[in-house]
């Protein structure tokens, strides 16, 4: 009996002599024998694999085959403050309910910490949930806007105040003498809009008691291009870029938008601007292009520049960094 136990106990005592000794011989293959330094080999710790870059929007290459008279776009990145976009995109055209966002901005941060009237305030709302143009008239007024056409070509003092709280530079009042005076036909290029949605974002155009709330509106535009969402002096808004972004970017934070679209008669055209704001960019796209093409074409096309802007794109290889060869 005592011969088998001694027998057992040492076949134990082999195996974990193995055991112990495995670890030891792969740490000295590994260059890793608790040495502090000497000539065989020193420690090679394996890296690991790049993180994947968040998804953002950023400057690359837009291909889009537009049909119109005018197709133009702009990015700016909110960290870095460089602009980019398509060769013409200091070229202007009117804003439409585009502007609504900065009339909304304008009247509350005149208002400092005031509360506005309940009427007004539901009227804020709606101008931007909602594109209601009677909603944004009254908030207008109330902001100090004029529908008469200030001398020597200059734009009303609400655009005007735009121009200088928000440093746009290829901004002017509108060029249909009919409408001259109206805040729809400001004329506005995507470089200066999408300074516009930074300043909305960075607080410069509402003031810090309000920009939250202006943004949180923002993202809260509804609606859709359908007929039954589309009304005479509302309609709904939520397409276009917003409909291009893939989730990854979505599921990162509250996007703010607000589109324009009016089919203008005069000149036989939609005019379709679309803007998107968020922590790391502000994107804009402008048109004009038959009205037959319906509302349906101007959002699709502006889906498909910020679709085209993303990065990396979906689906791209993840690089691993080659692992550094250690001397055995």
């Amino acid at each position: 009996m005592r011969s088998r136990v001694t027998m057992v106990l040492a076949v134990v005592a082999v195996l974990l002599g193995g055991v112990l000794l495995v670890p030891a011989a792969y740490a000295r293959l590994a260059g890793n024998d608790g040495s502090a330094g000497g000539g065989g080999g020193g420690s090679v710790a394996a890296p690991s694999p790049t993180p994947p870059p968040s998804p953002t929007l950023a400057a690359g290459p837009v291909s889009v085959n537009f049909k119109g008279d005018f197709y133009s776009w702009a990015l700016l990145d909110r960290e870095t403050g460089k602009i980019s976009g398509s060769p013409n995109m200091t070229a202007t055209s009117s804003t439409e309910s585009m502007i609504k966002a900065w009339i909304v901005s304008d009247y509350l941060r005149q208002l400092g910490d005031k509360e506005p009237t309940a009427a007004l305030k539901k009227a804020a709302s709606s101008a931007i949930r909602d594109s209601n143009d009677d909603a944004a008239n009254m908030v207008y007024k109330a902001a100090g806007g004029s529908y008469s056409v200030p001398a020597g070509g200059q734009p009303g003092p609400v655009i005007k105040r735009a121009i200088s709280i928000c440093g746009l530079t290829d901004t002017k009042r509108g060029n249909v003498t009919k409408y001259e005076g109206y805040w729809s036909f400001t004329r506005m290029s995507p470089r200066d809009a999408v300074r516009l949605g930074d300043c909305i974002a960075d607080g410069k155009a509402a003031g810090p008691k309000w920009t939250k709330w202006v943004l949180s509106e923002m993202s809260k535009v509804q609606g859709t291009t359908a007929a039954k969402d589309q009304k005479l002096k509302s309609g709904g808004g939520r397409w276009g870029i917003i409909n291009g972004l893939p989730k990854s970017i979505t599921a990162q934070g509250p996007v703010s938008i607000k589109n324009g679209w009016t089919p203008l008669y005069y000149d036989g055209n939609w005019h379709v601007n679309c803007l998107a704001v968020n922590d790391k960019w502000s994107l804009a796209v402008m048109l004009r292009y038959p009205i037959k093409n319906g509302l349906d074409y101007g959002a699709q096309v502006c889906a498909s520049v910020a679709t085209q802007l993303v990065t990396p794109q979906p689906g791209a290889a993840l690089k691993v960094p080659q692992q550094p060869v250690g001397k055995l």
